[in-house]
């Protein structure tokens, strides 16, 4: 499967973000996690096939630069709308993985006209009461990696995106990732106390899906999502980790594709 996507960078906000674009169709943006952009993989080539797909790199991530101002996810939500409007992406479809569909959250949760559409993929931003949020700054890149899948042994992509030595390049930017993610959902820890209560305003389709082994961010979450969003739709994927677009991709491209069309 080729892919057949183009790189640019776009300024907003006085820096400079990077952008992986390609496909046809109407717009969908895709917000990635706090483990950084894993590129233009093959889920993000699927959705290519239907829909214009847009993948920036988060300010302060990757080859992103950040504002000095940006300090905050409620910060980062505000960003993206400048974004979304210098892109000509209000009203798109969009999809949010772990952290980024705490980002995705809190943007529709503040500006219902954003999105026509919402996907969220496991994400961090309301804090479970039974179970925890596992603290991925207080252990290493290597046990969060073993931590992300179920079974990495059934991850098509899985010697491609982690079964290499890193660069020193790629090894700064892990790290520099790393800090960002600190800064932006250390205090408090990967959630907004305000959140559950204010999505009751969304009222656009919005669908969660969910790693039933998520080990990262309970299905709990998953729940709680659901019950705060008038309306979404809960699909839980079995033997199946914290990223179901790479663990599961053919169930995951199946419900992407049913709820976006």
């Amino acid at each position: 499967m080729a892919a057949t996507f183009t790189e640019e960078f776009v300024e907003v906000a006085g820096s400079q973000i990077h952008l992986m674009k390609g496909g046809s169709g109407d717009p969908l943006l895709i917000l990635h996690g706090a483990g950084g952009n894993p590129g233009w993989i093959r889920y993000a080539q699927e959705l290519a096939d239907h829909y214009t797909v847009y993948i920036p790199s988060h300010p302060g991530y990757g080859q992103s630069e950040r504002p000095d101002w940006l300090e905050t996810m409620n910060d980062l939500a505000c960003f993206y709308t400048w974004f979304m409007e210098k892109q000509g992406l209000d009203g798109a479809r969009a999809i949010g993985f772990s952290m980024g569909g705490w980002l995705a959250s809190e943007i529709v949760a503040s500006c219902q006209h954003s999105f026509s559409k919402l996907m969220l993929v496991d994400p961090a931003g309301i804090k479970p009461e039974k179970g925890e949020i596992a603290d991925i700054f207080i252990i290493s890149p290597a046990q969060i990696q073993e931590m992300l899948f179920h079974d990495k042994n059934q991850v098509p992509e899985y010697d491609q995106l982690f079964g290499q030595e890193l660069t020193p390049e790629q090894t700064q930017i892990a790290e520099q990732n790393r800090e960002m993610a600190v800064r932006i959902c250390w205090k408090p820890y990967m959630h907004d106390p305000r959140l559950r209560f204010l999505l009751g305003r969304v009222n656009i389709p919005t669908q969660i899906v969910w790693g039933h082994q998520d080990q990262l961010v309970p299905l709990e979450c998953g729940e709680m999502f659901r019950d705060a969003i008038p309306g979404a739709k809960l699909s839980v994927i079995d033997k199946c980790g914290h990223l179901p677009n790479i663990e599961k991709p053919e169930e995951f491209m199946k419900i992407a594709l049913d709820f976006l069309a």
